[in-house]
């Protein structure tokens, strides 16, 4: 007997995520301002000084130090060598793509194709799927259904199909946690670059003139570090957590409707069956973000 394929992965189609650009230039942006901006003179002695600046571009390089940099990125990359394989590094342009351009994942297109898969299966049975399957675009559908199709049996069918829901969910596990570990890398590091800084500026005391400046320096580093995580490593951690997510469900809502089609359920069923596992999500998601706050809740 031949051995059965698993299902191979859908593609869908892409389009750009404009607010996550957005997002970052707009993040690049208030840093800048503030590094920049002294505000409006409101002493008279400012409104009387001709060379004062309420924009001071001159003032961004207080804010530059190559031994802070060479810590805390250095550092960090180091750290990920360190914890990751190579193929982790070689990813990363991967994962910008998903964050700026991620493929598409509408569940009620999937609800709407899977339904129509019912109909038709019910009415001309399971054989007749096979031409009709060509109209989906999605990969991870069309070979789910060949497994109906081609008679398998249901339970090696949902064994391989959970096998591949399995696989993606580790798979995207695996890629959040560069960026989560990156994101604890980074303000590790850039305490260990003031640490430095601290000491070395404790070592020479004599002169009190240079302890502001070189209290600035050290505490670059804790900045860069601060910078690298919340605006690099823990949002791209969680635009692929969400975009997991989304994939996700769609997979589910496929794995549930091929397993329903197969056992020749009601199409109308399989629709209301679908869309109740969309709603379930939903609420989890919800209850997911107010469970900080139940507790407070629940005492009022």
């Amino acid at each position: 007997m031949a051995k059965e394929k698993a299902p191979k992965k859908g593609k869908g189609n892409s389009s750009f995520d404009a607010m996550t650009l957005v997002g970052w230039i707009a993040g690049i942006i208030l840093v800048i301002f503030g590094i920049v901006w002294n505000g409006l003179p409101s002493t008279e002695e400012e409104k009387a000084d001709p060379e004062y600046k309420v924009v001071d571009f001159g003032a961004s390089k207080s804010f530059v130090d190559v031994p802070s940099i060479s810590i805390t990125v250095g550092g960090t990359i180091a750290a990920l060598m360190i914890a990751f394989p190579a193929s982790a590094f070689g990813q990363i342009g991967k994962h910008m793509k998903i964050a700026l351009m991620p493929t598409k994942y509408d569940s009620q297109t999937y609800i709407a194709q899977i339904t129509e898969f019912a109909k038709e299966a019910r009415m001309k049975g399971l054989l007749s799927l096979e031409d009709k399957l060509a109209e989906s675009k999605d990969e991870f559908l069309r070979s789910s259904l060949m497994l109906v199709v081609d008679s398998v049996e249901p339970e090696k069918v949902h064994n391989l199909l959970q096998a591949e829901l399995e696989h993606l969910d580790d798979r995207h596990a695996q890629a959040r946690a560069f960026y989560d570990k990156g994101g604890g890398f980074a303000p590790g590091f850039g305490m260990i670059g003031t640490l430095i800084g601290l000491v070395k500026m404790l070592k020479d005391m004599n002169d009190p003139s240079t302890i502001g400046p070189a209290m600035a320096v050290a505490l670059l580093t804790t900045l860069y570090g601060s910078l690298m995580a919340n605006m690099f490593f823990s949002p791209i951690s969680n635009k692929l957590r969400v975009r997991h997510e989304e994939e996700y469900l769609c997979k589910v809502l496929i794995c549930e409707g091929v397993e329903a089609i197969q056992a020749g359920e009601n199409p109308k069923f399989i629709e209301e069956k679908l869309q109740m596992l969309v709603i379930k999500n939903e609420k989890k998601a919800k209850k997911g973000k107010k469970g900080k706050n139940a507790p407070a809740e629940e005492e009022e």
